[in-house]
């Protein structure tokens, strides 16, 4: 039934896919200025990456070119596999903390502060903030949460893709 759904109607995958990306981000935002929930570095990047998904997404959806349509396929594959990677290092920071916990710098701080080379190494290094699991859900930390919705919507990019290659 999902290989018919991702034939006939792909461009209604790819709107649900964004539409799915922008309610993750408004409930990051909800836990961040209503639960009081600090975002870390590391969660400021998976929401970059939800943002990047969400727009690519929404583009794709409003292109009928098969040609576009695989191209913006690829684009959501790779961004859900670079925000799946971030979501699994914070899962694996939060099972495993460090030994020394210190609160890190946030993303902008770094950034303002030390040049780009510098900075992205220290925004994936995590922190104390990184690996503390602040709200859970049937045992799984937003991180854990966060790298099942991007392996998600990575299989359902990557089953677009494939369907759409084999139709071009």
């Amino acid at each position: 039934m999902l290989l018919t759904l991702l034939d006939t109607y792909p461009r209604r995958i790819f709107a649900l896919i964004a539409l799915g990306c922008a309610a993750l981000l408004a409930f990051g935002l909800y836990l961040q200025h209503v639960v009081g929930l600090e975002p870390c570095p590391m969660c400021i990047v998976q929401r970059y990456a939800l943002v990047l998904i969400a727009l690519f997404a929404a583009l794709t959806a409003s292109t009928g070119n098969k040609g576009l349509q695989i191209v913006g396929a690829v684009l959501l594959v790779v961004l859900a596999a670079l925000g799946a990677f971030v979501a699994a290092r914070q899962s694996w920071l939060q099972w495993y903390p460090p030994e020394v916990v210190s609160c890190g710098r946030d993303l902008y701080g770094m950034i303002e502060t030390f040049p780009l080379q510098r900075a992205i190494p220290m925004i994936f290094k995590g922190s104390g903030d990184c690996s503390a699991v602040d709200w859970t859900f049937l045992g799984g930390s937003i991180a854990n949460w966060s790298f099942l919705c991007f392996v998600a919507i990575g299989l359902l990019s990557l089953g677009l893709l494939a369907r759409r290659v084999r139709r071009a």
